[in-house]
């Protein structure tokens, strides 16, 4: 038996008039077999492509499947089947061809399963308006979402989302959570998040305790959830106490990442019991919207608990050396530890020498490195850190930062991107870490060009040298060692003055001139 293939037209739309109404054929279902020549198929490409996509026409499948559909819409619909072969019908008379809004949808012969297969095979793009074709494709393309962001809570308490979305792996909640009018002009962001606020939203320089939903309202949408989605694997939510963690980790064995806003110590008692957790971001004191509070405690049930770890960020968190020492310990296989706006007190620097497999080291938006960091012999270092990168911190602190450079003295790659403070002097103790490859330099303008000599000319491994908007490094100042040095990297990306850069790109246009100068009147 010859192999029959089933193909949907999903919105085929005739620009044309027929008694004096507009035509549309919508959700058509044709079969076709691949060895059917299509007679009369530039006519029929010429005719159809205003009307259809390129991709109809690529595929010789697809020219079947048009020249199936015309037949289908030519031939009369008898009982008794015909003995005679097809003839070529007259494309030109194709417009005027009346379509019957009321046929039977042939696309209800394919089982779900067979049908769910096609779908899938569509690019994403597609997926939104193929939903809006009817309530099963609404229904089956939901099957296909597997990541969702959820801005209304009453779409989970409701019920909807688990109907709509039967198969999520990847839920997140944040915004849900935050009960703020989303008709609102005003949007207040903070780093990566944005939320629609009134005017009376600021309470003591945050959200109001109103502004958030209660405790137990967030434990019973996460009892929902962990009731529907077995399978879960990634989750996002704010305000979640320990008991409603405790709910997904007995009913979500598979979530290895958990991003948590707006909670304190004690709700981390609740992930404890999800053992495969592998990615977990907590978020603190962040300002204008959350004033919780992570401390050593926190840290510690976090750690005695996760001992999967492998990527780690705290953001706003409070704690100290007793904290991140206990996550050297308990979490051994941590390979990445981000800290962004930290609140740590003094010494917490010593505690990444415990951290045995760490890799990556990031500070972000810090204000200062370690307060009080110590004696340099009792700060230890952490022997597998390949890569240190600072952004958006201020480094002005000589002693801080001579400590972080001695716990990572193995660094391969340092990476500085807009570092406030970030003098030569300050630089200059970057030369403690010896096995260096790459350097990355943005936004430090404060650096000139002798403080750069010092240091990359004391790297005997450096290979790549990357060096961006420094506007205090000047091309004229590079001396001939520099030059040597650069001639031998792997890889250099040199643009330190933007301004010089633009200077000479506009050379002779007549552009980048002042103003009372440029447009002088020229004298009688």
């Amino acid at each position: 038996m010859s192999r029959w293939w089933y193909y949907k037209v999903k919105e085929l739309c005739l620009d044309g008039f027929v008694d004096g109404e507009l035509r549309r054929v919508e959700g058509l279902k044709v079969k076709a077999t691949p060895t059917t020549k299509c007679p009369g198929e530039a006519k029929l490409h010429k005719l159809l492509k205003p009307f259809l996509p390129d991709i109809w026409f690529r595929d010789q499948t697809l020219k079947h499947v048009i020249y199936k559909m015309q037949l289908h819409f030519y031939r009369p619909l008898s009982s008794a089947p015909s003995t005679s072969p097809p003839s070529e019908p007259d494309l030109t008379s194709f417009h005027s061809f009346s379509f019957d809004p009321s046929a039977p949808d042939y696309t209800s012969l394919l089982s779900d399963e067979l049908l769910l297969n096609i779908l899938s095979k569509l690019p994403i793009s597609q997926h939104v308006s193929n939903s809006l074709v009817c309530k099963r494709w609404l229904h089956l393309h939901g099957r296909l979402v597997y990541s969702l962001k959820v801005a209304d809570w009453s779409f989970v308490t409701s019920g909807r989302v688990f109907t709509r979305f039967p198969n999520l792996t990847d839920l997140d909640l944040v915004r849900s959570c935050i009960q703020m009018p989303k008709s609102s002009g005003i949007i207040v962001t903070h780093k990566t998040m944005s939320v629609h606020v009134d005017t009376h939203f600021i309470l003591d320089g945050f959200l109001e305790e109103t502004a958030l939903l209660p405790s137990n309202a967030v434990d019973q949408g996460l009892r929902m959830i962990a009731g529907k989605y077995p399978n879960l694997q990634r989750l996002a939510a704010t305000g979640a106490s320990e008991e409603g963690l405790l709910r997904i980790a007995e009913e979500c064995p598979t979530l290895q990442e958990l991003e948590l806003h707006c909670c304190g110590d004690l709700a981390l008692r609740g992930i404890a019991g999800i053992k495969n957790l592998q990615v977990v971001k907590l978020m603190g004191f962040i300002g204008v919207f959350y004033n919780s509070t992570i401390s050593d405690i926190g840290l510690t049930l976090l750690a005695q608990g996760c001992r999967r770890l492998v990527k780690l960020e705290l953001c706003g968190c409070e704690g100290s050396y007793d904290g991140i020492k206990a996550i050297g310990q308990c979490c051994q296989m941590l390979e990445e530890l981000t800290l962004s706006e930290h609140r740590m007190d003094g010494g917490w620097l010593a505690g990444l020498s415990f951290c045995g497999n760490l890799k990556t080291l990031r500070l972000r938006s810090c204000k200062s490195i370690d307060k009080s960091p110590g004696a340099d012999e009792h700060l230890g270092s952490c022997l597998t850190l390949e890569e240190l990168h600072l952004q958006g911190c201020q480094i002005r602190d000589k002693q801080s930062v001579k400590a972080l450079f001695l716990v990572c003295e193995n660094v391969r790659d340092i990476v500085l991107h807009d570092c406030w403070g970030l003098e030569d002097d300050v630089f200059s103790l970057a030369s403690i870490c010896r096995r260096v490859k790459l350097l990355s330099l943005e936004g430090c303008s404060m650096l000139t060009i002798k403080g750069l000599e010092l240091v990359v000319l004391s790297w005997k491994e450096l290979q790549r040298l990357r060096v961006m908007s420094c506007n205090n490094i000047k091309d004229t100042e590079v001396t001939p060692e520099l030059a040597t040095l650069f001639s031998v990297l792997k890889e250099l990306i040199w643009r330190p003055d933007s301004r010089s850069l633009l200077s000479s790109n506009l050379a002779g246009t007549g552009m980048g001139r002042k103003g009372d100068r440029f447009f002088k009147r020229s004298k009688d």
